[in-house]
């Protein structure tokens, strides 16, 4: 839940989370002209309402994973106790019920698609229709990019934050125990503190420290800022499946990629081959971004929509399928 107090402060330390998640509160409060007590203490407060929190996650394609997008049509009744049940996975991300609560649409990533494809969803009783498409290619979003392009922040604020992170370095070995102990910590808090850390892994303080930094330059571990989609200026969020001449596929992702309005865009196998989660400011705005803007893409054929009416999960966090 948003709470009413947020303001322009909050809307700037989202903004800088989103950029480097584990940028230190005196850093963030740099930039943003508060101490690094303000910061610490919104910061505090917004996570323990719920509204958000940063979590460290792994590139799939990095760590060898397969990803899909998977479409579940079901039961009215049913679906959001599907969805539930699906976001207690940890292999799952980006829940959300659609299509007048009938559809669920979730990112599923890892050896248990399989299974969770071929066995386990075709015997959920009141599941109708399972598809799944197998993601080839990211052109935007997903780990270590921005939920959404838009905040407060200006240009150079933003580059200051950024030009912080760690510089991308040779692309990471084999993970260890150690490696993948620093990941399941992270999952859950992606802020926690090197003591944290420390204790989960029985490591020293400067082995952590180079884990993580390893972790980050080498394209492995990603921070995202999971958070209640009221926070943002563009609430009306819709899946897109856009069906494109085969020459066409990588111009239309990559201008997808630019575009203000998406949060996600990516090449998939399927008879659509480009899907895309898109966020509007109304439905007057989404009209206006389809019939224009995608539109006028070379090589776009019949677009396929669902609006998203519940948000489930995101990357980790599990919001809810049957709340009031």
């Amino acid at each position: 839940m948003v709470p009413d107090s947020f303001d322009e402060l909050d809307r700037g330390l989202l903004h800088a989370l989103q950029i480097d998640g584990r940028a230190p509160f005196r850093r963030i409060g740099e930039v943003l002209g508060v101490s690094d007590r303000t910061v610490a203490r919104r910061y505090a407060r917004l996570r323990a309402a719920g509204t958000l929190r940063v979590v460290g996650i792994s590139d799939p394609a990095a760590v060898g994973e397969a990803q899909w997008t998977v479409r579940v049509r079901a039961a009215p009744g049913a679906a959001g106790e599907i969805a539930d049940a699906l976001a207690r996975r940890a292999d799952t991300g980006w829940i959300g019920l659609c299509s007048g609560g009938t559809e669920i649409f979730a990112a599923v990533r890892g050896a248990g698609a399989g299974p969770l494809l071929l066995e386990t969803l075709p015997r959920t009783r009141q599941v109708f229709d399972v598809r799944a498409d197998q993601v080839l290619h990211v052109f935007y979003g997903g780990a270590g990019k921005p939920f959404t392009k838009h905040g407060p922040l200006d240009a150079a604020q933003v580059a200051w934050l950024a030009g912080q992170l760690p510089a991308p370095g040779e692309p990471h070995g084999p993970l260890d125990e150690v490696d993948r102990r620093v990941l399941d910590v992270l999952r859950d808090d992606g802020r926690a503190s090197v003591e944290e850390l420390m204790a989960a892994t029985r490591a020293s303080a400067s082995t952590v420290r180079r884990r993580l930094h390893d972790l980050r330059a080498g394209g492995v571990l990603h921070l995202d800022v999971d958070a209640d989609s009221g926070l943002f200026a563009l609430p009306v969020r819709t899946l897109l499946w856009l069906t494109v001449a085969a020459g066409e596929v990588d111009a239309v992702g990559r201008a997808l990629a630019t575009h203000a309005e998406v949060a996600y865009a990516a090449a998939t196998t399927g008879p659509a081959a480009v899907f895309a989660s898109v966020s509007a400011r109304d439905t007057a705005a989404l009209y206006h971004y389809l019939s224009g803007t995608v539109a006028a893409l070379p090589g776009v054929g019949p677009v396929k929509t669902a609006p998203v009416l519940r948000h489930v999960k995101a990357a980790t966090t599990h919001y809810g399928g049957r709340r009031g």
